[in-house]
């Protein structure tokens, strides 16, 4: 057995899990892991940041885009908390992130002595953020709960999880068993009765209707087999944007699914906590809903479905398609009639939701088929979730329901470095980009080239319009005080250029893209038109 520090067993039992980058900001605490880091850098890459959360974001935005652990590193104390906006995004948005957090002495550990960064319980209140969390009070240690970390993370239901090494562990040194990861799970198999109820339910059914979220995110290709069968029209909000490729007859926007909602008898959820549908469109006694899930607690969260398949989507997907074969009826094909609704829909967004629209539109073109795009809290972000057509998975970036102003930028940073050779565009507006804006600096120091748009109107404009409609125009505390961005971005030595329309944008995404290096643009927006009437959709069925 080696003799390694517990700094050391810590990285290389990371390394044994195919984590091959850390973003981390180090500090007295964690000194031993930067350390050990340094010793493993020609296997590990380690991108350091100006803030906590913006590592957190980070490690967010290369497991959101590639499926994978996105690892980063914090101080406790503050440094744990400054990072726990974005490891809650993670929890949402089911992403396997993994949390390093430094800790106080082993023997002082929640004694309330008063060492830097203590705080009360921090493995408890970690708890209650991540799927699973553990304390590593030993060298030896480890290799065990980084593989345990590991499995629970990819097991059923992905989520993140944390471990925490006090200072004293990080430097002392003891014999180690490195190990080996564990082979990943099986995936759950649905119960065979339960998938032949569901096959007759959607082989008979009239009007069947596929509403599918992140859990289907490996399960395109089974999903499109049973959306062709049923010749059923499929939709989703932000997560499962990309699984099926937008472009498709099939795949309708989230809006024209509640049309489709109001009439159909069979509904298929693959993967969705299925929450908007079911809460604001409205259930009853003529709807059947078949929930596919991995989570055994989901399918029955807000209301028992008729059949949940407790299942990975796409092992219950597979079992599923030979059974609704069995007892289809016979389904000509409905293309001619979903693309026209489709076209309809999209008319419909580009006559009310026009300047966000366009704006879109022009990304749409000048962004290639396998680049990823990073929405954000902003009046073209909202827009996007349903007027942004997404080609593959994994390329629509969001944060889920969390809806975290100033997540964006940050996240974008982490989907480059985890893509480094693809094009990545980041939007925000005005009060969401300077959460992050100090970050320009990574960009730079790391070669990360996302392209940033900033759309400028010099407010939380969401939260102006929600007080000039609900509260008579009584304004507070939402107007900003703005820098000249591009200035801004130029003295970070960020490339940068001013957009005044669609047409100058496009012109300006071109040049950034040649340019070969990070790049801001700045486009002012006022008074762009409610998203909200597309997305908060009332209801209509039951009572």
């Amino acid at each position: 057995m080696p003799e390694l520090t517990g700094a050391q067993a810590l990285v290389q039992s990371l390394q044994r899990h195919g984590v091959d980058t850390v973003f981390g900001l180090p500090g007295y605490q964690t000194y031993h892991f930067f350390d050990a880091l340094h010793g493993a850098r020609d296997l590990v890459r380690v991108i350091h940041a100006r803030h906590e959360q913006a590592i957190a974001y980070m490690a967010y935005g290369y497991a959101r885009s590639t499926g994978r652990a996105g690892v980063y590193s914090v101080v406790p104390g503050p440094g744990l908390l400054n990072s726990t906006a974005a490891l809650c995004t993670a929890y949402a948005a089911n992403a396997p992130v993994v949390c390093i957090a430094g800790q106080v002495p082993s023997k002082w550990v929640d004694r309330g002595v008063g060492f830097l960064h203590e705080i009360p319980d921090q493995l408890g209140l970690v708890r209650h953020l991540t799927k699973w969390a553990a304390r590593i009070d030993a060298p030896a240690k480890a290799p065990r709960l980084v593989r345990e970390a590991f499995r629970q993370m990819f097991t059923g239901r992905v989520r993140p999880v944390a471990l925490e090494m006090p200072m004293d562990i990080m430097a002392a040194k003891a014999p180690v068993t490195l190990l080996d990861p564990e082979d990943p799970p099986e995936a759950p198999g649905p119960d065979p009765d339960l998938v032949e109820e569901a096959g007759r339910l959607l082989g008979r059914a009239q009007n069947p209707l596929i509403v599918y979220g992140g859990g289907a995110m490996d399960a395109g290709a089974e999903l499109m087999e049973v959306a062709q069968l049923l010749q059923a029209p499929a939709t989703t909000l932000w997560s499962g944007k990309g699984i099926l490729d937008e472009r498709h007859y099939l795949s309708q926007p989230y809006a024209a699914g509640h049309r489709f909602w109001a009439k159909a008898d069979v509904v298929l959820a693959v993967g969705t906590r299925l929450d908007f549908p079911q809460l604001q469109w409205g259930v009853d006694g003529d709807l059947r809903i078949i929930r596919i899930d991995i989570d055994p607690e989901e399918p029955a969260r807000i209301r028992p479905p008729a059949i949940a398949l407790v299942a990975d989507a796409r092992a219950a997907l597979r079992a599923l398609i030979p059974a609704i074969a069995r007892h289809n009826r016979r389904r000509p094909s409905r293309e001619e009639e979903l693309s026209a609704i489709k076209a309809a829909m999209f008319a419909e967004f580009e006559r009310n939701v026009a300047p966000q629209m366009r704006i879109l539109r022009v990304i749409r073109e000048e962004l290639p088929d396998d680049g990823f795009f990073v929405d954000e809290v902003t009046q073209v972000g909202y827009v996007s979730w349903y007027g942004f057509p997404a080609y593959a998975p994994r390329r629509f970036i969001t944060s889920s329901y969390q809806g975290n102003l100033g997540y964006g930028y940050a996240t974008a940073l982490g989907v480059q470095a985890a893509h480094p050779d693809s094009k990545v565009i980041s939007i925000g507006g005005d009060g969401g980009f300077m959460y992050q804006s100090q970050e320009l600096a990574t960009a730079v120091r790391y070669g990360l080239n996302v392209v940033n748009i900033v759309f400028t109107n010099d407010a939380y404009g969401n939260v102006r319009r929600d007080q000039q409609e609900l509260f008579g125009g009584r304004v507070i505390a939402s107007d900003l005080c703005n820098p000249d961005f591009v200035r801004y971005a130029e003295s970070f030595g960020v490339a940068a250029f001013r957009a005044d329309g669609p047409e100058e944008l496009r012109q300006a995404l071109r040049r950034a893209f040649s340019c070969g290096a990070p790049a801001l643009i700045e486009m002012k927006l006022f008074d762009a038109p409610s998203p909200w009437p597309y997305i908060m959709l009332p209801r209509c069925r039951g009572g």
